[in-house]
């Protein structure tokens, strides 16, 4: 499968040759900012969704090949990291075309000089990022992830609660899985990209339960199309002629639905800086309940396999009075995953038991632990004792006759023996809380003016 080949070819490479698109060199910073489309249209109204919410508080990881941390727009919201491959930190780009880095601007970046009105903003601007450097396949080459796994427990063990996966991944590894379980135990939202082949491909990311599986859209919130497709696909956002910040050049314009993943990501920061006690499936819930269908779209059953339930409405996602809802939302649980063996350095099952108890975690697998083995020694040393009484009694009585203490001897009813177990207080389970194995029907946004051209 050659998904993650296409997606950073289409989203990250095209703008090498952003020639063919007529916007290379950039002449201005001014310019720069004006090319930011999304933030100046009628969902995002970036200057009215700052009032509300910069993200100020939230960890964004970004997991990628490096995010270069010195860009003057991202200067200071860049964190260490890690390079889960060679060690070190994660925030120098290692891609040809700074895939990674633009990611983060989306997210992230806070423009630069005076008033910060020159380069890129992005959508939330006080957020941090987390570099978390992984070897994805430049354009041209195959293969998958290597790192994803460790890199996914790596960023929750580090603070991250959004992680924006702009990657493609055809099919995972276990390390991958209990990456993503990992994740999801931990209340943490994974943001991944559908890809950019124009199919419904998704790939094992895409249709991983607890991930949110993202689109593209243009100006008019029209489907991009070569925004990949299917049920799994829950949000999209813009993705069409996106300026971000690039540590090859200082900046870039892209297509594709890398960049419609990291705009989500981004609202889901903002979000987590306001509502700091929602659940990441909750967060989501308030993300598929404001987003909007172009006209054409109106009335359609959600969610649908091109957009699922619409393009994102930050303002409306930030404002609007929306039920907190389950805790998992539209998002479906994962499957806890068999912890990795030892040495493999890969993300735990978080209900394994913890390395101290392994030795009582051995005899609990061969079906008695040590406790149940002293009782049985003490039981059986009762029994004796008893028989041995009774003998010596009836000897010394000479005769045969039912022992003393009632019917049944010590320990029978009425005897002076060992009296049975006397019920406890005993504590009532309580409920169980039912997880929902796939995301309930949300009913559409109120309809609005699709975003502005």
């Amino acid at each position: 499968m050659r998904f993650t080949r296409t997606l950073r070819a289409v989203s990250g490479g095209v703008v090498a040759g952003a020639l063919l698109l007529g916007t290379a060199p950039i002449a201005s910073a001014d310019e720069i900012r004006d090319r930011q489309w999304p933030l100046s249209t009628n969902s995002f109204d970036a200057e009215k969704v700052w009032k509300e919410s910069t993200g100020k508080g939230v960890t964004v990881a970004v997991i990628e090949s490096g995010v270069e941390g010195n860009h003057p727009d991202l200067k200071g919201n860049v964190l260490p990291g890690k390079d889960m491959l060679k060690g070190g930190r994660g925030d120098s780009d290692g891609s040809s075309d700074g895939h990674g880095t633009g990611m983060a601007s989306i997210i992230a970046g806070h423009g630069h000089g005076p008033g910060r009105r020159d380069g890129v903003m992005g959508l939330a601007p006080d957020a941090k990022i987390l570099p978390v450097k992984v070897s994805v396949p430049e354009d041209g080459a195959m293969g998958g992830v290597e790192g994803l796994g460790d890199g996914l427990k790596y960023a929750v063990d580090h603070g991250a609660t959004v992680v924006n996966l702009s990657i493609g991944q055809g099919v995972l590894t276990a390390s991958d899985k209990q990456g993503i379980a990992y994740a999801a135990a931990h209340d943490v939202l994974l943001v991944a990209a559908s890809g950019n082949d124009g199919n419904s491909d998704l790939g094992e990311l895409g249709t991983s339960p607890g991930v949110l599986t993202v689109g593209a859209v243009d100006k008019a919130g029209k489907i991009w199309d070569d925004s990949n497709y299917g049920p799994d696909v829950l949000l999209t956002a813009p993705g069409v002629h996106i300026t971000s910040a690039s540590s090859v050049q200082p900046y870039r314009q892209a297509s594709g639905t890398s960049d419609s993943t990291a705009y989500v990501s981004a609202t889901a920061a903002l979000l987590r800086s306001k509502f700091p006690k929602l659940t990441a499936g909750q967060i989501a819930n308030r993300l598929v309940k404001t987003a909007g269908l172009p006209a054409d779209k109106q009335g359609a059953k959600l969610p649908d396999q091109h957009y699922g339930y619409g393009f994102i409405r930050p303002l409306r996602a930030l404002t609007e009075n929306i039920p907190a809802g389950s805790k998992n939302g539209p998002l479906k649980t994962p499957e806890s995953q068999p912890s990795p063996s030892a040495g493999s350095g890969g993300a735990t099952d978080p209900s394994a038991p913890a390395k101290g108890n392994e030795q009582a975690t051995e005899q609990s697998d061969s079906g008695l632990g040590a406790g149940a083995i002293v009782g049985i020694a003490a039981g059986v040393l009762v029994v004796v004792a008893v028989i041995v009484i009774l003998v010596v009694r009836q000897k010394k009585n000479g005769r045969n006759g039912p022992p003393p203490g009632g019917p049944g001897g010590y320990g029978g009813p009425g005897g002076p023996g060992f009296m049975p177990q006397q019920p406890g207080p005993y504590q009532q389970p309580g409920p169980y809380q039912q997880q929902p194995g796939a995301a309930p029907a949300f009913p559409p946004a109120p309809p609005t003016q699709p975003p502005g051209q």
